[in-house]
């Protein structure tokens, strides 16, 4: 199974693509797509749809995971991250899949942190299941962090299924 996670943001979207085979998990891509606060708001959306499309294309996936919305302190970034998700949604969506959601503590008890761990410590499990991952922003892991709680999900579904 091959899992394209999405950590979306206004000024950096990760993404990551994960896949599981007979238990092992191993990175297959990852990356991020970055505007800039100068850059109007269309053309940020712009590009990070664009870049969401092009990896998608890239990769042969059987789902697709995103970070679900949160509370934000700042009305005006949360809707910001609404209108990066948004777009990211739409990219799947254009691609065929219809994305999974997962709010940040699944994601961090999914991979083996604890509710309140920092993105430096998802960053060191994330390295620590899937070995070698790029250097690179938090985003990244935290994008694979999602496709990893997919898999972790979507094997347990499976199990529960198959045992009944």
């Amino acid at each position: 199974m091959r899992v394209f996670g999405i950590d979306p943001g206004s000024t950096v979207t990760g993404f990551g693509i994960v896949e599981s085979r007979r238990g092992r998990l191993r990175f297959v891509d990852g990356g991020c797509i970055r505007t800039t606060p100068k850059e109007s708001m269309e053309q940020r959306l712009l590009k990070i749809h664009t870049g969401l499309a092009e990896a998608l294309a890239r990769h042969e996936v059987d789902a697709v995971a995103i970070e679900s919305i949160f509370r934000h302190k700042s009305s005006e970034s949360a809707l910001r991250l609404g209108q990066a998700r948004g777009v990211a949604l739409l990219a799947a969506a254009q691609a065929g899949h219809t994305p999974h959601e997962y709010n940040a503590m699944t994601v961090k008890r999914s991979v083996g942190a604890h509710g309140r761990a920092d993105k430096h410590a998802i960053a060191r499990v994330v390295r620590m299941l899937l070995g070698e991952v790029p250097e690179g922003p938090s985003d990244l892991t935290d994008a694979l962090a999602i496709a990893i709680t997919h898999v972790s999900h979507h094997r347990n579904a499976t199990v529960a299924r198959m045992s009944r």
